[in-house]
């Protein structure tokens, strides 16, 4: 792995403008006008629905119940109390219970209460429960653990519970579910657990088609060769891959399965971007790039059929399970056809305009090695890459709550 003190100034100096000013070029195109890439769309969760479509004690989701917290266990210790003045607590036991919860909850609940000022004005979040000891829950139920609140908004206005519930899956809570008609259900994994640290991922069996090796698994995938991709002008050609953002065959991830009417089942990790639209069209425009764990069935995703244009593919079944071995390759233009199916290179970040245009100095210095023998290419390497990292704390800082996962 190269280290990020081999950057010259100049070009250290080139990424951090780019960086620091993503968040207000997000809205330009960095891939031309040939193919619009937008966010994932708004829309509100119905009654009854969970995103994601697992149940909630699963891997897939916020995991397996740990044990009952009460105040005597040394684990409550460990418990945060959350005084976020943009957050309204009901407190109905009258002792700050419905305060107390994990930090990775506290911190949903605070992007979360960002999200919901700047979508309803005057309007803050309202905490109903929180952590919980009175054995009115299931017996598993993670607000025991103070892994899981119940919320509605300040004005409890019953016909924005749908958008609420929107938000605060894009606020990064690993489960959300339009429980009843007057709550939605949020719960988040164990601050403990390994899942949450994982980014966008394919497994190692996974499959790319090279220009010059035919198919080929993603572990056996080398920097500098060119794989089917989705170009700007929204047709499939070669894209040279510029490096591994993360190359681990070790370690363990959750993933998620997708497959469709056409038999083509793509695995890549939760927060892994993947385009899906509505509605049944061939239109470039009208596909966004999503988290694969809010992919639903009856939505429609992106194949590869042999054809010069991608065409759309009904989701029929939508399953999570761990898997051994990471591999997340970056090509030059940001897209990449596994297993059949069109999907983006990024993760974590839930705009793919930012995340493409933050890796444009990184594409740049690989096309400028080429020419020039001093400067030394990407070579293939294990772990997170440095620059990955480096973007990910720099977008902790500088990018709005709603577009940037936190771990």
């Amino acid at each position: 792995m190269r280290s990020p003190a081999l950057l010259t100034p100049l070009q250290t100096a080139v990424l951090a403008f780019l960086i620091l000013t993503g968040p207000s070029l997000q809205c330009a195109s960095p891939r031309g006008s040939g193919r619009r890439l937008r966010m994932g769309n708004r829309t509100p969760l119905v009654y009854k629905q969970h995103v994601p479509n697992v149940s909630e004690n699963t891997l897939g989701a916020s995991g397996l119940a740990e044990g009952r917290i009460n105040k005597e266990d040394p684990r409550f210790k460990k418990l945060v109390t959350n005084d976020n003045p943009d957050i309204i607590f009901r407190d109905e036991e009258g002792d700050g219970s419905d305060r107390i919860m994990t930090q990775r909850c506290k911190d949903k609940l605070k992007i979360l209460a960002i999200s919901v000022m700047n979508t309803w004005q005057g309007v803050k979040l309202r905490v109903t429960e929180a952590w919980d000891d009175d054995g009115h829950h299931a017996k598993d139920s993670l607000h025991y653990e103070g892994r899981a609140v119940d919320i509605t908004t300040s004005d409890k206005d019953r016909a924005k519970y749908g958008m609420l519930a929107k938000l605060a899956v894009e606020a990064g809570f690993d489960w959300v579910y339009f429980e009843s008609r007057g709550h939605i259900h949020c719960s988040v994994k164990s601050d403990s657990s390994a899942a949450i640290k994982i980014g966008g991922c394919f497994p190692p069996l996974a499959t790319v088609y090279t220009e010059h090796r035919g198919t080929i698994n993603m572990e056996d995938l080398r920097v500098g060769e060119k794989v089917l991709s989705l170009m700007a002008d929204g047709v499939l050609g070669y894209s040279e891959v510029v490096s591994f953002l993360d190359r681990d065959d070790k370690r363990t991830g959750m993933y998620f399965s997708i497959t469709t009417r056409d038999l083509r089942t793509i695995t890549l990790t939760d927060k892994h971007l993947i385009y899906t639209s509505t509605t049944n069209s061939s239109s470039i425009e009208s596909y966004v790039a999503n988290y694969a764990q809010t992919v639903q069935v009856g939505q429609f995703v992106l194949i590869n059929d042999n054809n010069s244009e991608p065409r759309p593919s009904q989701v029929t079944n939508v399953t999570s399970h761990t898997l051994s071995g990471v591999y997340a390759p970056l090509t030059y233009d940001g897209t990449i056809v596994v297993n059949g199916v069109v999907t983006s290179c990024y993760g974590i970040i839930n705009s793919e305009r930012i995340a493409h245009l933050s890796c444009s100095p990184f594409r740049w210095m690989h096309t400028i090695s080429k020419y020039i023998p001093f400067i030394s290419r990407d070579t293939e390497q294990d772990g997170i890459h440095w620059y990955a990292e480096f973007l990910y704390s720099v977008g902790r800082i500088f990018l709005s709550p709603d577009l940037l996962y936190i771990v």
